[in-house]
Order: structure tokens, then sequence, then C-alpha cells
């Protein structure tokens, strides 16, 4: 834009999800003049939850599972009212039965020829004296978990969530995210032994009244907030910021929206960075908020569904992690699915009604009260083989310009919402020092 900046600011921060106002809370700490930019009417960006007709829907399964006590401690006392505390209960459903999570430490109550060649496929890949660094997903599974849990659950679900195939996807995003049993594990796992649970999210916090909660909570400590500000376009040189109607300055820019519109906003790329930019790779998601009659007729928070036959990849109960969400007597669900185009309806739901009623979740059609369809764009960023040298052209190209881009989207990764929380607390300390 042609006209005088009307502001300027230490720090802009473009995004008000997790990311962008825990880095605010955190420049407000340090003492640093910021502005956070949202070009949504709302903050919380995909934690937020949305109520109709007495039914509250997040945008799918957003849990807070923390690790780190002092930022838990500290989450705590942004809540009004102390979160629920909620033990991890996850299935698989396959071979038309339900087994626990996670798959590869669960067999037990699968068909005896299945559960024998996930047992012995896992004894032959601990076995193996040799074996050289996994180059993609596939090989990783294979070296760890053998043949038969690759090929009965590891590969194919992993597929359908990632829209990719197993092969296509690198490593870097596994060592939190998929647990590794022991062969004590997978054992007593299949012969229906109790073993502590494993994963990275066995137990985690989830506020009454749905995860948008927690967003507004962080909303309400955020003093310096512009909500439906649409950036047009960011001026590396001159460190502006332009908008439809007026343009702010900054010396540091803490970005958290998607990395590819950033770059977007940027114009006019080195080759190599552009070259970079055309590699990221990132999968939507097409999702169902179902309103149900009545509760669902499963004891899980959350199922998997690996077998190509279903139309999801995965199903959630919220009205599973609290009662609060729905009216008296009811359930709600989410059911997150394969294909990435957008659903025929018509098509779609005999499919979806009919595997609901196979995994028993609801008696019969109707029990269902009503159905939004829903999308989540940048649902996951594809860890390929361009992945690492892509940033790795792109991130010092931004930071030259004192540009820090973080968070789950705007670092391009696959982390959760602590990460999230933590992404925003580094980078406003890192803009601090480069303030300083």
């Amino acid at each position: 834009m042609s006209q005088a900046c009307a502001r300027h600011f230490p720090v802009i921060v473009i995004g008000a999800g997790l990311t962008g106002m825990s880095a605010a809370l955190e420049l407000e700490r340090l003492g640093v003049a910021h502005c956070v930019i949202e070009k949504l009417p709302v903050a919380g960006g995909h934690a937020i939850t949305v109520v109709e007709g007495g039914w509250r829907f997040d945008r799918t399964g957003h849990l807070l599972h923390l690790r780190d006590a002092e930022r838990k401690s500290r989450i705590l006392s942004y809540l009004d009212e102390e979160p629920l505390l909620i033990q991890r209960q996850s299935r698989i459903f396959s071979q038309g039965t339900y087994t626990k999570y996670p798959y590869q430490a669960n067999t037990y109550g699968l068909p005896p020829q299945v559960a024998y060649e996930c047992l012995m496929g896992f004894i032959r890949a601990q076995s193996r004296f040799e074996v050289c660094a996994p180059r993609n997903f596939e090989e990783f599974c294979r070296q760890h978990f053998g043949d038969g849990i690759s090929e009965h659950f590891m590969l194919p679900y992993n597929a359908r969530l990632w829209g990719v195939p197993a092969h296509e996807i690198t490593t870097q995003w596994c060592e939190r995210f998929v647990p590794l049993p022991n062969l004590e594990d997978v054992a007593a796992g299949a012969v229906g032994l109790e073993r502590p649970a494993l994963g990275y999210n066995a137990q985690f916090l989830y506020p009454r009244l749905g995860i948008g909660e927690f967003s507004k909570s962080l909303q309400r400590r955020v003093r310096h907030l512009e909500l439906g500000q649409h950036v047009l376009h960011v001026d590396m040189r001159h460190r502006q910021i332009d908008f439809k109607d007026k343009s702010v300055t900054y010396d540091v820019l803490i970005n958290t929206s998607p990395l590819p519109i950033l770059l977007d906003l940027l114009g006019t790329l080195p080759e190599k960075v552009e070259k970079a930019r055309r590699a990221l790779r990132c999968s939507h998601l097409w999702y169902l908020d179902v309103g149900l009659k009545r509760p669902p007729g499963i004891d899980a928070h959350w199922v998997y569904v690996p077998e190509q036959k279903y139309p999801f990849y995965r199903v959630g109960a919220y009205s599973q992690f609290s009662s609060a969400l729905v009216p008296d007597g009811c359930g709600s669900l989410y059911v997150e699915l394969v294909s990435r185009q957008q659903p025929d309806m018509a098509q779609l739901m005999p499919m979806v009604c009919g595997a609901l009623r196979e995994m028993r979740i609801i008696a019969t059609d109707s029990d269902i009260e009503f159905v939004r369809t829903r999308k989540i764009d940048f649902a996951y960023v594809i860890y390929d083989k361009a992945y690492a040298s892509a940033l790795a052209d792109i991130q010092p190209y931004l930071q030259e310009a004192l540009i820090l881009s973080t968070g789950r989207y705007g670092g391009w990764n696959y982390s959760a919402m602590e990460d999230a929380l933590r992404f925003g607390e580094e980078a406003a300390r890192s803009a601090w020092e480069l303030l300083t």
C-alpha cells in the first residue's frame, strides 16, 4: 500500500491460534510491546468449540496431554474451572472386532491367524541382527513391528490418515507419536494381560464445555489482539504489513499462519525459496460432526479404522469426553473421512451409517439427529523426502529478515497442543533476544 503506516510495533504476531496467543502472553511477561493479528472473527485457530442447538463440537479431537509441570500449572491457572482429567480409552476396529490401542501391543481378540501373523512377525523383526536405517515409514514399521502388524494396521491406517502411501513418508515425525512396545508388551497383549498404557496421550485434560474454553481463557489474557484483520502483503524489506485500509510496521514478525500462506504474502521469492515452497505438501481433512439422539454405543473416546472398505479412518465421540457437550441423554461424534474430496452426502451417508451400525456406535440410522460437513485446511503436514531440504532453504531466508515462522503450521510440522504453546513461548523469547 502507498499510504504511510499508521502504527508500529516492536513485534507483530500473525495468527491467534494457540501458538500466537502463547507468544503474546510470553511477550507480555517479557515487557515487549506487540500486537496479535487474526483474520478470523474468533481466536483459537483449530482449538475452538462450535455450539449448535445444545450440542458443542470441537474441530475433531483436541486434547491437552501436558508433560511439562510448569506449563501445566500455568494452564490450570488460566481456566475458570478445573478441567476433567481423563484416562484414554481408545480402540481399533478391524476384522469385525474391537481391540485395544495401540494395535502393536494389543492383538488379543483378533482372529487367531491374524494374531499369529502379528506376533510372529514382531518376533522375527526383533530377531534381526543387522538392520539398516529405515528410508521411509514403511521400512520403519516393518523393522520395528514386523510384516503382520505392519500389513494389518500400521501401513493401511497411516496411508488413510496422511492421504499418501507409507513409503512416501519419512520417519521424522514418529519418535513421540508411534509407541514402540518391547517383546514383553507384545506377548502380554497377545494373550490379554494388562500392561501399563503406551503412548504420549495415555491421559489428558479436557475443559468440561469443550476445548474452545481453553482458547477463550488465553484470549482473555491477550491484551493486544485484533480480529478480522486479513493480511494482503508482507513487505520484508520495509518490515511492513499491508491490509485493505491500513499498514503497520514491525521490528520482528512472528508468523503462526501456514507456511505456504506466509510465503505467498511475501510476493516474489528467490528461485531456491520458491522451489522449496512448491515442495511443501500437506493434506486437508473433511470430517462430519454428528449429533446423536442417544449416547454412542461404545465406551471409547475414539476408534481407529484401518480397513479400506470403510469411508472413514477414525471416529471420535465428543460426548465421551464430557457429557456437558450434549443435551441430556444425547451423544455426538466426529467422523474423519478418508477421501480428500468434498463429500457427496447422498452417496456418503448410507456408507457411514452402515459402518457405524456395524461398529455398534449407532443402533439404527434414526439415532442420528443431524450431520454437519466440516473441512480443515492444512490438516497434516506430509513428511516426504523433500520436507527437510525445503525447510532448510525456507527458514534461514525468513530468519534473515527477522521473521520467525513457528507453530504446527507456521513451522510446518506434526505436533500436539502442548507443542503449540511451547513454540509460541520460544518464538517470543527469540524475538526478545533479537530486539535486545
